[in-house]
């Protein structure tokens, strides 16, 4: 069965110069509705434009969907106390069938965040539950409450009496746990890591206000600089779970690990699966968590049983964690070999192919300024506050934040006693009163160093990807700024209070009273306009 179709097929009409103006031509001209904008296909005698496709209504084959046999069956619940738990892995025939099932009907279309209208939060995608906006920027651990989220479904509940892990593959024996047997201390000594963990797509929203890139649901939401989050976790060493179980055999190299969650891509159903090294688990880097500042794993966030993989993306910290495989190559999972890679910028939509990415797994250094927001106005006197944080994955850290008012010409280093504590595995908060005589529009920029001297590309430009993970350039924002040490500022301020003229928004106009037409005249006289002969 071919996969249907969501939309019409392509319109290709040769070009003729139109007469009249279309009523929305100006924002289709100047990119503000870029998705309604067709390609021009220049590549033969004649140009032709390929229009984008009319939505085609949502169509559904029962008698097919009816075939494939009863879904309560097909995909029943295996284990009681797991709802939102089917296991497709273990077996392939059913997969088949959910893939049938999927391709017998038709879904609406993604929705375009890139060049389609913003949504009023950052973003609603249908599906997903996650806080990517935190305001810890005082703090070195952010609450449970505020730390970001990012499923990939929905939110399985588990019962934690009725948990357990089963850790296969190639090691010598095989096992299955119950989470009182992870929790027993006289068998696995238990560890507490402060973890700093980063989504790949942090500071999205400044390649795709550069350049569109990948169209799929998930990676082209506009996220800011929000989707990062410090925890203390509580758990084991995964690395004791592999002792207890003997040991590594048959060269295996790498450790896949299963979620709960059911993840669909290109219409094939799958669980969440991803992969690291074993390199990695062997230096006491992967922690299984069960508890998340000094509070039990909530369910948004994978209770009972988690992953925490130091220095790596959040992809790679499975929630719902309950399967752990012993492979000898990376996971063909989509997650690992399909999703989060990062690729060549001559790369896009009509060439890419998996393996021509990187896998994305140690996050590079990064940094960013939450307060002030892009286009706020700031008033000050000869110095602007400013907060954010910088982090480096891999086991580094930051060793030093620079900011500047000016675009990045000159460069004020945060001082030491303004940057919260090191951690191996962990972001530094900072604050700053920047330096700044400007009055009127100015481009604060920051930058960190870590104790590598791996620092940030000045431009979004340089890190731009068709895939649109790790924005690691140096973050900019544009600010207004006031400056009250100026003396007419001062002035007038003062009128737009004599006068009860709001100050806000910056882009209203309000008539103010103050100069006269004699204040012009006897400006003039003193200096002329006009030059003599």
């Amino acid at each position: 069965m071919t996969t249907p179709l969501r939309s019409t097929m392509e319109t290709r009409t040769k070009y003729t110069k139109p007469i009249n103006n279309r009523p929305d031509e100006w924002k289709v001209e100047q990119g503000l509705a870029a998705y309604k904008l067709p390609i021009i296909d220049q590549s033969g005698k004649s140009v032709f434009f390929v229009a984008p496709p009319a939505e085609a209504p949502v169509t559904k084959n029962e008698k097919a969907i009816r075939a494939v046999g009863d879904r309560s069956k097909l995909f029943a619940r295996e284990k009681p106390g797991w709802t939102g738990y089917v296991e497709w892995e273990d077996y392939p025939e059913k997969k088949a069938k959910a893939h049938e099932i999927l391709i017998s009907q038709t879904f609406a279309p993604c929705p375009d965040f890139q060049w389609g209208p913003i949504p009023p939060t950052n973003p609603v995608l249908p599906g997903d539950d996650f806080k990517s906006w935190h305001t810890a920027l005082d703090k070195s651990i952010t609450p449970n409450s505020l730390h970001f989220v990012r499923n990939h479904g929905g939110i399985p509940l588990i019962d934690e009496r009725k948990f357990e892990l089963k850790l296969d593959g190639f090691v010598k024996s095989p096992k299955t746990y119950t989470m009182k047997d992870l929790m027993d201390e006289s068998v696995f000594p238990q560890m507490e890591r402060t973890i700093t963990m980063q989504c790949s797509g942090t500071r999205r929203i400044e390649q795709i206000s550069m350049y569109a890139g990948q169209g799929d649901e998930v990676p082209q939401a506009p996220w800011a600089e929000g989707a990062i989050g410090t925890a203390r976790y509580k758990g084991i060493s995964l690395k004791r779970l592999i002792k207890d179980c003997g040991g590594l055999i048959n060269n295996a190299k790498h450790l896949e690990l299963y979620g709960v969650e059911t993840y669909v891509k290109d219409l094939n159903v799958g669980n969440y699966v991803v992969s690291v090294p074993w390199s990695k688990v062997k230096s006491n880097e992967v922690i299984l968590a069960w508890e998340m500042n000094g509070e039990p794993l909530p369910k948004i966030h994978g209770f009972p049983l988690r992953v925490i993989v130091m220095g790596y993306i959040g992809a790679r910290s499975v929630k719902w964690l309950y399967r752990i495989k012993a492979i000898k190559s990376p996971s063909m999972a989509p997650v690992q070999s399909r999703e989060y890679l990062y690729f060549n910028q001559q790369m896009g939509k009509y060439n890419q192919r998996p393996m021509d990415g990187i896998q994305i797994q140690e996050m590079p250094v990064s940094s960013a300024i939450m307060s002030p927001w892009q286009n706020q106005v700031i008033m000050h006197s000869g110095k602007i506050r400013c907060k954010g944080w910088a982090y480096s994955g891999g086991g580094r850290w930051p060793e030093r934040v620079e900011l500047s008012a000016d675009g990045g010409f000159n460069w004020y280093a945060v001082p030491e006693e303004k940057l919260s504590k090191k951690g191996k595995w962990t972001w530094r908060t900072w604050d700053i009163d920047l330096p700044c005589d400007v009055e009127g529009w100015i481009e604060i920029v920051c930058r960190c160093w870590d104790n590598s001297l791996n620092t940030q590309p000045l431009n979004v430009r340089a890190a731009w990807n068709w895939g649109l993970h790790v924005t690691s350039s140096a973050h900019r924002i544009k600010i207004y700024s006031v400056n009250k040490t100026h003396k007419l500022t001062q002035q007038k301020l003062a009128q737009f209070k004599e006068h009860g003229i709001p100050l806000a928004p910056l882009t209203r106009y309000d008539p103010v009273p103050g100069v006269t037409d004699q204040d012009i005249e006897k400006y003039q006289e003193a200096h002329p306009r006009d030059v003599d002969e």
